[in-house]
This record gives structure tokens, C-alpha cells and sequence, in this order.
């Protein structure tokens, strides 16, 4: 058996859920916008900072949280739903039909083991989308970030993204359109994607810390938002002292912009989506809160390069020190930032 669903629109992007997202909905629902407002819109932003002793350097940095695509269709008021299958031929059988059907599929995966992509590093929640199957030949047709154009994957390996037995899984988890409706306008989800951001860096919502470490197992150390930045802050200043210091720092610069975040680890994509929702709800967003957006992004960038430095002379203190007042900064931006939106989204949506 063979079907493939032709008439998808493939736009290449930053980041993958975003990307995937943003194909999806022009494809369901006839909305074309811009990757930072569906990133914006699913309030993806966050920091989450945990130990993980299978990885080297033992822990991980992500600059979104797990669930913005199903935040997403929560803000947007769309009939999408994420399920997971731990059975792996269950799993399959599920999303073959969505295609049968003519579905284009959300599925989610350790990019390591996709076949076609060369870039290798263990990323669990990678996100793509299943457009089409050949039995015969044993291959899937996958829309991904990278070209406009549908990659081909061996069955065997898209499997084991799904699902690996020896990282972090996602239990072949996929996202499901039952239609193209969206019952929110385009404002009213701003406020919303913009309520659930700041809850979630300021603690109040600690549901992507708590999806993190259940999705991690046996990390010593988790926390997101602000809270999970000021993990990040303390650990970096510890690690001049360790003897892979080195791949510390190569870490973080691979988190910051090699990991599909769209630049500035994620912050890129968010200072877009604050112009956007400034025009949206100038009640919520002011001039200012759209600097500090871009200023955070632009502080992050600048990181980066700092690391690339650190990861080439891990002894040299002079560099470490940089990144320590980079990364104060970095806090005092998006402290202030979050600080300034919680006055007037919480206020306005309690």
C-alpha cells in the first residue's frame, strides 16, 4: 500500500513546532502567519533548565516549553488534540490511517534517529509532519523545518524516534485535526498565549516543570521559567571548575541557536510575535515591553559567541567571567520584562 497527501504546503522555518505548526494551520484552516506569532500564540517561550545523567554534559537547556503546540490550539480555540501510544504498532496504525484518510499528521520524535537528517543529537521533542507511506519500499514522506520539499525516512527509523527504549521518549505521541475551526479571534488568543507565558515564567504555572520532569525520569534538578533560568545561572558559574568545561559551553551555544530555535534561544521568535500582539492588544503590550523582547533576544545572541570562545579555552577565566555578566543581564531583561507584562496581562485577564 502507498499514499501520499500532495497538496500540503511546505514553508521552511526556524524551529520545528512552530514550522510544523504553522504548515498545519494554513493547511486546516487557511491562516498564514508569520513563525514568531504561532510561537507567540502557543505560548512557547519559557527556560527550562535539568539534569539529565544519560546526556554528556549531564543536563539540558531548552528555551520553550513541551506543550506549545496543544497550547496552541488551547489559545487559538481549534479541534486538535495530542495523544500519545505507547504501543508502538498501535502507534503506527493510528497516524497510517490519518494519512488514508488525508490527514497531514503531527508526529513527535528524537531527531537523532531520522535517517535523513545529518545533523545528530539526541532532541526528543522534535516535531514533523507524516504526509504519506510506501510499504513496499518501507519509507514514510515527512514534512520537516529544513526544506520545502518532503523528506524520505525509513519506516524502521521513524519508529525508533517515536519511541526509543534507550533516551528520552515521547511515546509516540502525534497531534490530531479534527477541523479547520478556530473559535477565538486573533486578540483574544494574544491575550491568552500572553496570560499563559507569564504565569509560566513567573511560577505561578508550573505545569511545564512538572511535564519536563516526568518526561525526564531521573534528573536531581529541574525547573522552567525564571525559576529555571536562575538554575541555569547558578550551575554556569560552577563550571569553570569541572573537567568538561569545554562541552558545557559547546552545549549551551548549540541551545542558544543550533538546536532549531530560531535564534536567541527562541527569543528571536518571541520578539516578532511582541510586535504582532502589540498591534493585537496595545492594551496589554507596551513600546517598552516590545524592547526588552528584542533586547533579550539580542543579549542571547551575543552569548553565544562567548561559549563558542569558552568551548576553545575552557581555562580562561576572562571569558567565563564575560558570560557570567552576560547572563546576569540576560535575567535582569527578561525579569523585568515578565515583571512589566504581569502588571498589565494579569491585571486585565485575572
Amino acid at each position: 500500500m502507498r499514499a501520499m497527501i500532495e497538496d500540503f504546503r511546505i514553508v521552511p522555518a526556524g524551529h520545528c513546532g512552530s514550522g510544523s505548526m504553522r504548515n498545519l494551520i494554513y493547511h486546516y484552516c487557511g491562516l498564514d502567519l508569520d513563525e514568531g506569532v504561532v510561537f507567540g500564540l502557543g505560548a512557547g517561550l519559557d527556560t527550562v533548565f535539568f539534569t539529565y545523567e544519560d546526556a554528556d554534559p549531564p543536563f539540558m537547556l531548552f528555551g520553550r516549553g513541551s506543550s506549545m503546540e496543544a497550547d496552541y490550539a488551547v489559545t487559538m480555540g481549534l479541534d486538535y488534540e495530542e495523544k500519545i501510544q505507547p504501543d508502538n504498532d498501535l502507534a503506527w496504525e493510528e497516524v497510517k490511517q490519518e494519512v488514508l484518510q488525508g490527514r497531514p499528521t503531527m508526529l513527535s520524535g528524537d531527531i537523532l534517529y531520522l535517517d535523513y537528517r545529518e545533523y545528530k543529537v539526541h532532541f526528543p521533542g522534535h516535531r514533523f509532519i507524516l504526509l504519506g507511506f510506501d510499504d513496499k519500499k518501507q519509507e514514510v514522506y515527512i514534512a520537516d523545518r529544513i526544506n520545502a520539499h518532503a523528506e524520505t525516512c525509513s519506516m524502521g527509523a521513524l519508529r525508533r524516534s517515536r519511541n526509543p527504549s534507550d533516551a528520552i521518549s515521547t511515546y509516540n505521541r502525534w497531534g490530531k485535526f479534527s477541523s479547520g475551526t478556530m473559535r477565538n479571534s486573533l486578540p483574544e488568543a494574544c491575550g491568552i498565549s500572553l496570560k499563559i507565558t507569564v504565569e509560566r515564567m513567573l511560577g505561578i504555572d508550573k505545569s511545564q516543570r512538572e511535564l519536563m520532569a516526568e518526561m525526564s525520569g531521573k534528573n536531581t534538578i529541574c525547573e522552567a521559567g525564571l525559576k529555571g533560568f536562575q538554575t541555569f545561572q547558578q550551575q554556569i558559574k560552577l563550571w569553570p571548575e569541572r573537567e568538561n568545561a569545554a562541552s558545557h559551553a559547546r552545549y549551551v551555544d548549540n541551545a542558544i541557536v543550533k538546536f532549531g530555535t530560531g535564534g536567541g534561544f527562541f527569543r528571536n521568535h518571541y520578539a516578532v510575535f511582541m510586535v504582532w500582539a502589540r498591534e493585537q492588544r496595545p492594551d496589554l503590550v507596551s513600546a517598552d515591553s516590545v524592547k526588552l523582547a528584542h533586547l533579550a533576544a539580542d543579549q542571547w545572541n551575543a552569548l553565544s559567541p562567548t561559549m563558542q570562545s569558552i568551548a576553545a579555552q575552557p581555562t580562561n577565566a576572562d571569558l567565563w567571567n564575560q558570560a557570567h555578566e552576560q547572563v546576569d543581564d540576560i535575567y535582569h531583561t527578561e525579569y523585568t520584562l515578565y515583571g512589566q507584562l504581569s502588571d498589565t496581562v494579569l491585571r486585565a485577564m485575572p
